[in-house]
């Protein structure tokens, strides 16, 4: 699977470059494996100014603009959390594109009644913000491993 992610990553750097279009990343659930993905590709410098991985509720809101009140309504694991994500991360790094994932990895619960494997994740740019809501399964590497690859899929909708 990992091999699968390299040759994702590698081609949407290269067609973000000949694009001339910048991305980043907040990550909670995936811990910054978007980040090294895309970072273990050489030129990837030209469009990634970096990430944020923002596991803990008050990194969301004090760095990536998190209202607090969607924090408190509806949780971390939600659309409009994964939808607040992308957009605070793009306005943050000033980015063209900002992607992100929110979700419970496992192999424990969050201590609500959301199961272990749901996993939000968004792409911000100018023309809006598109979430989507996964439901994965698989240990806790399988579901990283498997939102990050959605996220390079969700790119490639959009980009190709």
């Amino acid at each position: 699977m990992k091999n699968v992610l390299k040759k994702k990553a590698a081609a949407i750097v290269d067609t973000l470059i000949k694009k001339e279009l910048t991305i980043c990343s907040a990550e909670s659930c995936t811990g910054g494996l978007f980040a090294k993905t895309m970072t273990d590709i050489s030129g990837v410098s030209q469009i990634y100014p970096g990430g944020v991985v923002s596991y803990a509720n008050s990194v969301k809101e004090k760095v990536l603009g998190v209202d607090p009140r969607i924090l408190a309504s509806v949780g971390a694991v939600s659309e409009e959390t994964a939808r607040a994500m992308a957009e605070g991360v793009r306005a943050l790094l000033e980015a063209d594109i900002g992607v992100s994932a929110t979700g419970i990895a496992g192999p424990n619960s969050d201590g609500t009644d959301k199961p272990v494997g749901l996993v939000y994740i968004a792409l911000a740019d100018k023309d809006g913000t598109t979430v989507r809501k996964l439901n994965l399964s698989g240990g806790r590497d399988d579901i990283r491993t498997a939102t990050v690859e959605s996220i390079f899929e969700l790119i490639e909708e959009k980009y190709k």
